[in-house]
C-alpha cells in the first residue's frame, strides 16, 4: 500500500525535475499555482505540496510567502578563504547584488555578542541588520555587530554599501584574521520575515568573527543564508 501511495508523489517529482533539468521550466521562473498543478497531475493538494517540499529540499525549487513557487537559480559559490565582500563576490560570478538596510542602532550587547567580541558585561555595540538579494531574489539575512570604539558614527553613513570598503575609506581599518563557524539551522522569525519564508525553514548560519590588521576584535556577523542559495567551495593551496 505504501508503494502505491508513493507512486503519484514520485511521478510528480520526476516530471517537474525532468522539466527543470531540460530547461522547459527555466531558472527563476514561477511555477503554476498549486491548484493548477494539482489539476494537471490529477492529485490532491496534500500530495502536491509533499512533492514540492521534496523538490525544495533538493534545492530545485523554492517558495516565497504570498508569491508562490519558483525554479531555483544557480547557487552562489562561497569561498571563505577569499578576501572579498558580498557585492564583489556576487558580481564576480556574473550576478546582480543588492542590499537593503533593515535597521542600525546602538544596543546593549547580548551575552553571545559579548563572548564573540570579548567585551565586558553591559557593553554597547552597533547592530546593523540587512537583507541581501542576488538577481532580485532574497537570499541572506545578516546581523552585524560592531565595537563602537573603532567605528564612531558609522550608522550615519550609507550602509547599503560594503562595510569592508567603508571601514577602509573612513576608519583606515582592514580585515586581518577571520574566523568562520558554519552550521545548518532553522530560521527564527526575525530572519524568516525579511526573507519572506516560513519560520523554521532550513538555512545555513555562518558566524564570522573579524579582527583588523592590528589583531583587534572589531566586529562579528551572523549570516542566515537560504539553504538552496549557497554552495561553500574551498580549494586549499599546497
Amino acid at each position: 500500500m505504501r508503494d502505491e501511495a508513493s507512486r503519484p508523489l514520485n511521478a510528480i517529482c520526476a516530471a517537474l525535475q525532468e522539466q527543470i533539468e531540460h530547461g522547459l521550466l527555466p531558472q527563476g521562473s514561477k511555477l503554476p499555482a498549486e491548484r493548477k498543478l494539482s489539476e494537471l497531475f490529477a492529485t490532491t493538494r496534500i500530495t502536491l505540496r509533499e512533492a514540492l517540499g521534496q523538490l525544495e529540499a533538493r534545492g530545485l525549487i523554492y517558495r516565497e510567502e504570498r508569491r508562490g513557487w519558483f525554479v531555483s537559480p544557480p547557487r552562489l559559490l562561497y569561498n571563505p578563504l577569499l578576501r572579498s565582500h558580498f557585492h564583489a563576490m556576487v558580481a564576480a560570478q556574473g550576478r546582480t547584488p543588492a542590499t537593503e538596510v533593515l535597521g542600525a542602532r546602538l544596543i546593549p550587547a547580548s551575552v553571545e555578542i559579548c563572548e564573540l567580541l570579548e567585551l565586558p558585561a553591559l557593553s554597547s555595540v552597533y547592530q546593523i541588520r540587512r537583507v541581501r538579494r542576488i538577481d532580485e531574489r532574497l537570499v541572506l539575512y545578516v546581523e552585524h555587530y560592531l565595537n563602537p570604539a573603532y567605528f564612531p558614527g558609522i550608522i550615519d553613513f550609507d550602509l547599503t554599501c560594503s562595510l569592508t570598503e567603508l571601514y577602509a575609506s573612513e576608519y583606515g581599518i582592514r580585515y586581518g584574521r577571520v574566523r568562520f563557524d558554519m552550521v545548518p539551522t532553522a530560521l527564527h522569525p526575525e530572519a524568516a520575515a525579511p526573507l519572506k519564508v516560513t519560520t523554521g525553514s532550513s538555512a545555513l548560519r555562518i558566524t564570522r568573527i573579524n579582527r583588523d590588521q592590528h589583531g583587534r576584535l572589531i566586529d562579528c556577523d551572523l549570516e542566515f543564508w537560504r539553504h538552496d542559495a549557497i554552495q561553500v567551495s574551498v580549494e586549499v593551496p599546497e
